[in-house]
């Protein structure tokens, strides 16, 4: 029985550097594991969260997020997309008139992380990037 995921968000655009990998693939955190899949499902590359490195920066995007996996930097842009079958965790903004839950997608991803790096704690907890990166 699969467990379920901690956090998930879809139509999320993955770049690698200046490379956009998919403009509607999904993050997930499933059993202390960060997975980056394309729009068709297919693995970009996946890493137990406690060693993924995970940030925003303060002059981007709000919807945008950073994520070190394996040693390569993926930018994640989490604005509009499908809806998530975990309303708390989706990557569609809130309806007009209607107000957004707390935090961007992106600020929860981080948060996301940060959660479970620490409860699956292995070599190393899920870390902070530096605010300039």
């Amino acid at each position: 029985m699969a467990a379920e995921a901690e956090f998930t968000a879809r139509g999320v655009r993955i770049d690698k550097r200046r490379r956009s990998l998919t403009r509607a693939g999904q993050v997930r955190i499933t059993d202390g594991r960060l997975e980056l899949l394309t729009s068709y499902g297919s693995e970009i590359d996946s890493a137990p969260v406690a060693t993924v490195r995970a940030g925003t920066s303060w002059f981007a995007s709000g919807e945008r997020a950073h994520a070190e996996v394996n040693g390569t930097r993926y930018v994640l842009t989490m604005e509009g997309g499908e809806p998530s079958p975990h309303p708390a965790e989706s990557a569609v903004p809130a309806p007009e008139g209607t107000a957004p839950a707390a935090g961007s997608t992106a600020r929860r991803f981080v948060e996301a992380v940060r959660r479970a790096g620490s409860r699956h704690e292995g070599s190393a907890k899920g870390r902070d990037l530096p605010p300039s990166w």
